[in-house]
């Protein structure tokens, strides 16, 4: 890794023969550091962005992201009220695999900084309500996952399980999100296109006079599928003051049966992230994470004490401080740990354009994982178990120190773009609505100020 951007931009020639590239410039929020990224100008006045990843994970994403752009037929893109990335073209760099797509403009919000009200807020819930509303056939017609209500409940049956087994999750917390799982009320819904787990990061603003900052592009497509709509509402946890708004704006834009249970399934998701990570460490063998995810998962139970999950409780404050700290679940944990039901359809290394001697089926996604050592006969329990966990979660041993946060817009700069701002903490003013609102919006207008000052620089 460590490509320069005029390296990356020349690059850009392959994917899109006749493009004549006059500049380039780094892109500096771009899968934290795990892709080389940079910004090509073309003479025609366009900006493409382009990512290059050297290792299987990234490069199995980058394919994920192209085949979900390629879903999005005009058809799609006419259905939504923002903006998704154009798919430009996919090309190599030395043996690394990089995809080309359109640059779109916008500034980002981090979570915890989203503003109640007005404007930010009540236009994320209703973007993902327009995602959630485009047909099943957008993604079944591709190949991507597909899970029904049923399959999304047994896949997090089966996380819940595989975690308790390490030993490692507090009793209070096992009970609680079996419990949830056994209720049948809360998953009582209809599956939806999703995109499989929005961060606050994924939406890109303009400021409109009137109305505030308004959602007017989206971005990190490759979780496209059909599942729990859920799963795009879980990052509400860390955003504390807007998590409200956008619930109540997903309720009135969403087409859909009421889903009584959503905001109770959007919690446990958060939740569960803890241990996702857990299950990541115990698999990888490393202690550190371990401990790390067992200190957290011991905070939350502390923080819940009588705190239920149902639908009749569906916020509780002692457990949005408890989540907090999701800030320091890695992301690549959640992207790895996949317990999901996927279609055989799906198969991102077709996207890549290679010749026969080029293909290389260890890499395949469907190609099965080698045992872990000291899975034979003759071994102990917690070593069958262990190794069992690893392959179920396909789950590829590396180092995840210094990975950014599940949620990039907790953690600062994590997930921040070059060319944009995020807005400052809303001032708490009175109890007055109208009060709030506005203040909101000065608050985002004061941030794009200093976003298109840092920008003409």
């Amino acid at each position: 890794m460590g490509r320069s951007p005029f390296t990356l931009a020349a690059a850009v020639t392959a994917a899109l023969p006749g493009a004549e590239v006059t500049g380039a410039r780094s892109l500096s929020a771009d899968g934290d550091a795990r892709f080389d990224s940079a910004v090509a100008s073309l003479a025609d006045g366009r900006e493409l962005a382009i990512r290059v990843a050297d290792d299987d994970e990234t490069a199995r994403e980058l394919a994920a992201e192209a085949l979900a752009l390629r879903a999005l037929t005009d058809g799609a893109r006419a259905m939504l009220p923002f903006r998704a990335p154009a798919y430009i073209g996919e090309t190599r760099l030395g043996d690394a695999r990089a995809l080309v797509t359109e640059l779109l403009p916008g500034f980002q919000i981090e979570a915890a900084l989203v503003p109640a009200g007005r404007g930010a807020a009540e236009s994320m819930g209703a973007s993902i309500a327009a995602v959630h509303g485009l047909p099943t056939s957008v993604v079944r017609g591709a190949g991507l996952a597909t899970r029904s209500a049923e399959e999304s409940r047994a896949e997090l049956e089966r996380l819940i399980d595989t975690a308790a087994a390490t030993g490692r999750v507090p009793a209070r917390l096992t009970v609680r999100w079996r419990d949830a799982v056994a209720d049948d009320e809360l998953w009582r819904f209809e599956s939806t296109v999703i995109l499989g787990g929005v961060q606050a990061t994924s939406f890109l603003f303009e400021d409109d006079p009137e109305r505030g900052p308004e959602v007017v592009g989206l971005v990190g497509w490759h979780g496209l599928s059909v599942g729990d709509p859920a799963l795009d509402l879980s990052w509400l946890s860390a955003a504390p003051d807007a998590a409200g708004d956008v619930h109540a704006s997903y309720a009135r834009a969403v087409d859909r049966a009421p889903d009584g249970g959503l905001e109770v399934r959007a919690r446990l998701l958060a939740e569960l992230e803890f241990s996702r990570w857990l299950v990541h460490g115990d698999s990888m063998h490393r202690p550190d994470i371990v401990d790390d995810a067992a200190a957290l998962l011991d905070a939350l139970a502390e923080g819940i004490r009588d705190d239920d999950l149902n639908i009749v409780d569906a916020r509780g404050d002692a457990v949005d401080s408890a989540l907090d700290a999701l800030d320091r679940v890695p992301q690549d944990a959640a992207a790895e740990i996949d317990t999901s039901m996927h279609t055989d359809a799906y198969n991102p290394e077709e996207l890549w354009a290679t010749t026969p001697d080029e293909s290389d089926p260890a890499q395949s996604e469907t190609a099965p994982h080698d045992p872990l050592p000291g899975t034979g006969a003759g071994t102990d329990r917690r070593t069958n178990e262990s190794a069992h966990r690893a392959q179920m979660l396909n789950i590829e041993t590396e180092d995840l120190s210094g990975v950014a946060s599940l949620f990039a817009g907790t953690s600062g700069a994590a997930g921040a773009r070059e060319d944009s701002h995020p807005l400052a903490p809303r001032a708490h003013a009175d109890d007055d609505d109208g009060d709030d609102s506005d203040e909101a919006q000065r608050a985002a207008r004061a941030a794009l100020q200093r976003w298109k000052s840092s920008s003409s620089e």
